[in-house]
């Protein structure tokens, strides 16, 4: 592809080299400007011109310039067609390298992994530069819009740089114009736009202070979300918009809200005294009166008079806390969690302690021993979890029961901590230094020009194992720069964009892959989950439930015996049928979908997981609701014996028996205490797995089943020992 360049002087540049693709555009290298990628749209209208002239008119400034960093990727320069229309299609910004998402760094398994080094002053360090970028931003006129975790990259050096910036909301401050942004994740909108169309709204630099608050939080509280907790209420714990919308914030001071500190985030305590004020000002005073949040410029100076009182521990030099601590959090933390040092020191580094398995607790129950996962080909990752609705109300006041030993349990599951999934050895860290030495053990690029297609794809393949899904993507971007056209690249690279996140990239690599090789099999399995997933953002998701399984069906007339087609469309039609006006034959025809693919290999785990699914959504509206609950039990139980370490199963069954406890009968008292196992088990399994999701979900479900007896027990987000019970 051709393309202009204007400034400094016209020159057309030759773009080949693709870097990724979204659903608005593409990224392309710069052959002749190492430092610039070139962005161009599929689709390219007047507004995106006339927005992007404003852009290049009016830069914010760099709070980092001294630095030599660039904290905002703004646009550098317009690209026009060649065809003589004179047509902005695009434009060129910088490219940044060496950087990670921001959650790699919140995140304490990832950063673990790839910068074991980056301590808590790291952390206050980038939140401080995160908010002067925000503040550079605002006092531009510009507002973020799309705030997100995607948007950020961090350094090893806790320097920060927002991509993206043409999603930006952009005010033309010669015509008054205002280019909204269309988008936004739920988790970082504020409550007075929750459930809004973003395209219908001005954003205000009140919004986008919501979001730059939960970033702060996730990155001072080892990524918990502020609105994250054990829920107290009746039914499924609500999604975070809901949450938002509500103004439950876990840690309110003012009002009570229903949820509980979830037991595996820092104790509340550990912020500075004036973060945790700037908190309860963003959350709990901003949900009414939104021009209460604090402003960027607000956070910067409050992390920076935190960072400025740190302290150092005398135990582990890595451990920096606030001095109005009386003792060190972290090394109380590590104990926590079972020995995981959420800073792990230089020692500990240099002998690759930091990725060692944790050291087990006493053991207060049995637990199997964890074996290691075998190498799987590179297939997406999928969590299918439709939801479920209880037939009765989910709490009825039971009768006075004897107490369950499920608070030391729960004790328990605090104190485990975080177990490390199957990842490559790091090399050994000797930087001593703070801010300028510290190196990135990451990914470690190979300039080696020479590497052949299969290399990049071996290399790309082994990426994917480890779930290094960033990497992989690299890799396979490099194979298919030495042959386009082979269809399995892109059906793994589109892999491991779902992985990501990135679907509408990996909708493009699968159906490149099928007009390469119209008989991919996997690229229309793929393809299909993709469709189901899009489902759920778009204006017409009956028409991307129609295509998924269009797509299910022709791997189907390629391969009758293909499992994972059955099974995936089974799941999209068990979701039709939620909506569906003939909701029954929806069902049947899910179930005949999973009986197929057991069928057809009777050790698919999922199949009998999203059967037993059905058997219970059916329950719901039968007659003979006990026969199908216990076809469902049947179907998790069959699960169950093929993989014993599925904590969702464990869920769902729980909450079957729970279900039948409430009934009443002779057994109610069994089904109950069955509940009680099956939640418990559920809860150890997903924090073992790091399923925070699913962990959360069993322990509010846990709570509710035995009379929220945990109301005392999560009181105090420090009242767990990690030596004793109470």
């Amino acid at each position: 592809m051709q393309v202009l360049r204007c400034l400094p002087k016209q020159e057309i540049l030759n773009l080949n080299v693709s870097l990724g693709r979204g659903g608005e555009a593409c990224i392309y290298a710069v052959p002749s400007h190492s430092n610039l990628v070139a962005k161009v749209y599929h689709k390219p209208t007047v507004a995106h011109a006339y927005k992007l002239q404003a852009m290049l008119a009016n830069p914010p400034e760099n709070p980092t310039a001294s630095l030599g960093h660039i904290s905002i990727a703004w646009p550098q320069d317009l690209l026009r067609s060649v065809d003589g229309s004179d047509r902005i299609i695009g434009f060129l910004m910088p490219r940044i390298r060496g950087m990670r998402p921001i959650i790699d760094f919140y995140n304490p398994r990832t950063r673990r992994q790839h910068c074991p080094l980056f301590n808590y002053q790291y952390l206050l360090r980038t939140a401080r530069n995160l908010a002067a970028a925000f503040a550079a931003l605002h006092n531009s006129g510009y507002c973020i819009g799309d705030v997100n975790e995607s948007n950020i990259l961090v350094s090893d050096t806790a320097l920060v740089t927002l991509v993206d910036t043409d999603s930006f909301q952009v005010t033309d401050p010669d015509s008054n114009a205002v280019y909204r942004c269309p988008v936004g994740k739920p988790e970082f909108t504020p409550p007075e736009l929750q459930n809004k169309i973003f395209s219908q709204y001005d954003r205000e630099i009140t919004h986008d202070l919501f979001g730059l608050g939960v970033l702060i939080f996730q990155l001072l509280m080892e990524g918990t979300h502020p609105f994250s907790g054990i829920f107290q209420g009746s039914g499924e714990p609500p999604a975070y918009e809901s949450r938002i919308a509500a103004g439950h914030f876990t840690y309110s001071r003012k009002r009570q809200v229903p949820y509980l500190p979830t037991p595996i985030a820092p104790a509340w305590e550990t912020l500075h005294p004036d973060l945790q004020e700037l908190f309860w000002r963003c959350f709990e005073d901003g949900h009414q009166n939104p021009h209460l949040r604090p402003s960027a410029q607000t956070w910067l100076s409050a992390i920076a008079e935190a960072e400025d009182s740190l302290v150092t521990c005398s135990v582990n030099p890595q451990h920096n806390y606030n001095i109005h601590l009386k003792g060190c959090p972290w090394c109380e933390r590590t104990l926590r969690l079972g020995g995981r040092d959420p800073f792990p020191s230089h020692q500990a580094i240099a002998a690759k302690e930091h990725l060692k398995p944790r050291i087990p607790a006493k053991k207060r129950y049995n637990q199997p021993t964890r074996r290691p996962q075998s190498p799987v080909a590179p297939l997406p990752t999928y969590n299918w979890q439709p939801t479920y609705t209880p037939k009765i109300p989910f709490y009825q006041k039971l009768k006075q029961q004897k107490f369950y030993p499920v608070a030391l349990c729960l004790v328990g599951f605090g104190l485990l901590g975080y177990l490390d999934m199957k990842v490559n050895f790091t090399s050994s860290f000797v930087s001593q230094n703070a801010y300028t030495q510290q190196s990135l053990m990451a990914r470690q690029a190979n300039n080696n020009q020479n590497l052949s297609f299969a290399d990049y794809y071996k290399q790309g393949h082994a990426a994917y194992k480890v779930r290094d899904y960033a990497r992989a993507i690299d890799n396979f971007n490099q194979a298919l720069e030495k042959d386009p056209n082979h269809a399995k690249a892109h059906v793994n690279r589109g892999n491991a964009r779902y992985n990501m996140k990135d679907y509408e990239g990996a909708l493009t690599d699968y159906t490149e892959a099928l007009q390469i090789n119209p008989r991919e099999i996997k690229a229309f399995v793929n393809r299909g989950n993709v469709r189901y997933m899009l489902a759920e953002y778009s204006n017409d998701p009956d028409r991307e439930y129609t295509l998924a399984i269009a797509d299910f069906n022709n791997a189907l007339r390629l391969n009758s015996k293909e499992v994972e087609a059955y099974i995936r469309r089974g799941v999209v039609r068990s979701q039709i049928a939620k909506y569906s006006g003939d909701s029954q034959q929806d069902y049947q025809l899910a179930l005949s979908d999973f009986t197929q693919a057991i069928g057809l290999n009777a050790s698919k785990a999922e199949a009998y997981y999203q059967r037993g699914i059905v058997h219970s959504q059916i329950a719901q509206y039968s007659s003979s609701y006990i026969q199908e609950y216990n076809k469902a039990i049947a179907d998790f139980d069959q699960a169950l014996s093929i993989n014993s370490k599925l904590s969702k199963v464990y869920l769902k069954r729980g909450m079957i028996h729970y279900e039948l406890s409430q009934y009443g009968g002779q057994n109610s008292e069994a089904n109950r205490t069955k509940a009680i196992d099956d939640l418990q088990t559920s809860a150890k399994l997903a924090l073992e797995q790091e399923d925070m999701e699913n962990y959360q979900q069993s322990l509010s479900s846990l709570c509710i089943v035995v009379e929220n007896k945990c109301d005392a027990l999560f009181q105090s987000s420090t009242g767990l020992d990690a030596g004793e019970t109470k």
